[in-house]
């Protein structure tokens, strides 16, 4: 006898899914590192490439697996006290005459094998169904366990603590690419300041006029993310176009002219860095943004901030 064993259907297709899933992920790294983190654009369609490439590999594994199980069911010819048991070829059973008492053993033999008891179709959906159920489970709980040892998790920590100081905490907004605009729109409404009750498209709209009509503040700061070379006014012009009529996302500069257009100042607070202000020579209380370097993946994203809410408690009767 061998010593070991030859590995299964079942393990080989789980080795070759570890293969792949590392092989995707090396692919995933190399394609993060060749898109600059300044060209927004890019790195957003990557983010999208990527989500269809993981949800592909999945879907495959899926198939493949579920193929699998299904090659791997006996055929079946009856049930026996509750249990099912494989189908025997039956032809030429009564030919072979030579030798009574040989073929008497050889009946014995076969009339072991028929009865060999196979579980039922439901048992074998009960216990497909477990074990898928054991697999979720286990990949839940290694999810879980990378999410509260990765970065997102972390910078949401760090986040809660510092907001915590100042009696805030993180007020949710969407990720569509306006949400720099859509957390300032929010912080105005909950000032409700007479005036500066503004939409997500008069801030871009505003914003972008503003930089228009002082290009010498803002066009030394932006420069083509392939040549290096700082905008023409062409080029200039046209990132103005995409601040005012697309869902382009929003930086610093943007925030800048958003602090002169608004005559107030604006606060960005971060996980791992100083809080960034903004137009501090206007001394109204600021605007405050939250900066979220790992909030979707890729996703460099702003929330806004509202006042810390106490624990609900349970009213006595």
């Amino acid at each position: 006898m061998e010593e070991g064993r030859d590995e299964t259907p079942e393990e080989l297709l789980a080795k070759q899914h570890r293969k792949e899933k590392k092989d995707l992920q090396a692919k995933i790294q190399s394609m993060k590192t060749a898109v600059p983190k300044n060209d927004k654009k890019r790195r957003k369609q990557m983010t999208e490439e990527i989500t269809k490439l993981e949800a592909d590999l999945s879907q495959k594994h899926k198939e493949e697996l579920g193929q699998l199980k299904s090659t791997a069911a006996p055929e079946v010819d009856n049930v026996i006290n509750g249990v099912e048991t494989l189908k025997v070829d039956s032809g030429g059973g009564e030919e072979g005459g030579e030798g009574g008492g040989g073929g008497g053993g050889g009946e014995e033999e076969e009339e072991e094998e028929v009865n060999q008891p196979r579980l039922t179709k439901a048992q074998k959906r009960r216990d497909k169904k477990a074990a898928q159920e054991k697999e979720r489970e286990s990949r839940i709980a290694e999810a879980e366990e990378q999410n509260l040892l990765g970065v997102r998790h972390q910078e949401g920590l760090k986040l809660t603590q510092k907001l915590a100081q100042q009696k805030l905490q993180i007020k949710e907004i969407p990720s569509d690419g306006h949400c720099m605009y859509r957390a300032v729109e929010d912080q105005l409404t909950q000032w409700a300041t007479p005036g500066l009750n503004l939409s997500v498209k008069e801030l871009r709209s505003r914003t972008a006029e503003h930089m228009r009509s002082h290009v010498d503040d803002f066009l030394p700061f932006l420069t083509n993310p392939n040549t290096g070379d700082m905008y023409t006014t062409d080029e200039f012009e046209k990132y103005c176009s995409d601040v005012e009529q697309t869902a382009a996302w929003g930086g610093q500069l943007e925030l800048r002219a958003l602090t002169q257009v608004l005559h107030l100042p604006i606060e960005v607070i971060q996980s791992d860095s100083p809080t960034v202000k903004i137009g501090e020579e206007y001394k109204s209380p600021p605007v405050t943004l939250v900066y979220m370097r790992h909030a979707y993946g890729l996703g460099e994203h702003y929330n806004s901030v509202e006042q810390l809410k106490e624990p609900s408690t349970t009213e006595g009767s």
